[in-house]
């Protein structure tokens, strides 16, 4: 119980401890240069199977410019961590809050370097409100959680890809993470931290979630802008008022008492595939993209009107769009007729 309440506030640590297979975590840092030429996503993580066999530690190395996945596969032995704290070993790579250190020497990909992450902007973390989760993150059965490391930092150091030095100093990154059983069955999820105003970060989630009888859709959203967090959730009793997917655009616009924030992706053909978890093993492929574009509108509501106090586009948006997206939708309009 004891290791269940520490763990559950201080969601960027290694909740794997203990647990019974199936289990995974995975850590996810999202890396962007100066200039907006290099993108990248490391993904370290850990997958504990019922079939020993199956049981790996990873370090996932995605290129956001031409879409490759290099997946680095290590055995369970290799995975060392901290209690208490995000500091984790897989091999001789090493991955905490504030830094990353990279030396990877494989058939397929060729990767050393140190990054040093700075000024991080954590999702706050309450007794009432554990990160982003909110109260759900102390439900000790759900599928999947998910965590929020640093909203937006900076990036000093480079790293040596193949035969490629990429200076990633003064660029922008994002970090976040997920554990539990498996992924849900359909999600929607974008970030953004490159918007024309520095300092702004937004990151969305909408997926179908397991519960105690049935399923239900729900979503995590964070704007954070000028030192403050705007936040739409299930938990906060916000709702969602569109939810709209297609091939070549995603609509959200979410609302609670005080605010609506209406967000629209452009989606991007530079797509790649990345391994994610399920009941199995890290079998299932999952679209993701690098390049996608955010357009958002913040507005305040006074009674029954309202005016816009921030608007702004985004470039080098992380997108994934999974699944059954045609039950998710039906779901959301399921749930918005009943309200």
């Amino acid at each position: 119980m004891i290791r269940f309440l520490r763990a559950t506030l201080n969601p960027d640590c290694y909740h794997g401890f203990g647990k019974k297979p199936p289990f995974f975590e995975g850590w996810y840092y999202k890396l962007v240069d100066v200039n907006k030429e290099h993108r990248y996503a490391i993904i370290p993580g850990i997958f504990q199977s019922a079939q020993p066999a199956r049981s790996h530690t990873f370090v996932q190395v995605f290129d956001g410019n031409t879409g490759n996945l290099t997946y680095h596969q290590y055995p369970l032995s290799s995975f060392k961590f901290a209690k208490g704290i995000f500091d984790i070993w897989i091999g001789p790579n090493h991955f905490t809050a504030q830094n990353l250190s990279l030396s990877i020497e494989s058939p397929e990909q060729h990767i050393k370097g140190d990054l040093q992450l700075s000024y991080l902007t954590p999702w706050p973390v309450t007794l009432k409100s554990p990160g982003i989760m909110g109260w759900y993150a102390w439900a000790p059965f759900m599928q999947c959680y998910h965590g929020v490391v640093s909203m937006d930092h900076l990036i000093e150091g480079n790293l040596q890809i193949n035969h490629q030095s990429i200076d990633f100093s003064a660029g922008r990154g994002y970090t976040e993470k997920d554990w539990g059983r498996s992924f849900p069955e359909s999600w929607v999820w974008f970030q953004c931290n490159h918007f024309a105003q520095a300092g702004v970060s937004l990151t969305a989630s909408i997926a179908i979630i397991p519960w105690i009888r049935g399923a239900f859709p729900g979503f995590i959203i964070g704007l954070w802008k000028r030192q403050k967090l705007y936040r739409f959730a299930t938990y906060t009793g916000a709702q969602l008022e569109e939810l709209s997917v297609n091939e070549n655009r995603i609509a959200v616009t979410a609302r609670d008492r005080n605010y609506r924030l209406e967000m629209l992706v452009a989606r991007s053909s530079e797509n790649g595939i990345l391994q994610a978890p399920s009941i199995d093993g890290m079998d299932r492929q999952i679209n993701e993209s690098l390049d996608a574009k955010v357009e958002v509108c913040l507005s305040a509501i006074e009674g029954h009107h309202s005016h816009v106090i921030y608007q702004d586009s985004g470039y080098c948006a992380g997108l994934e769009a999974v699944g059954d997206l045609e039950k998710l939708m039906d779901m959301w309009m399921a749930e918005k007729a009943r309200v």
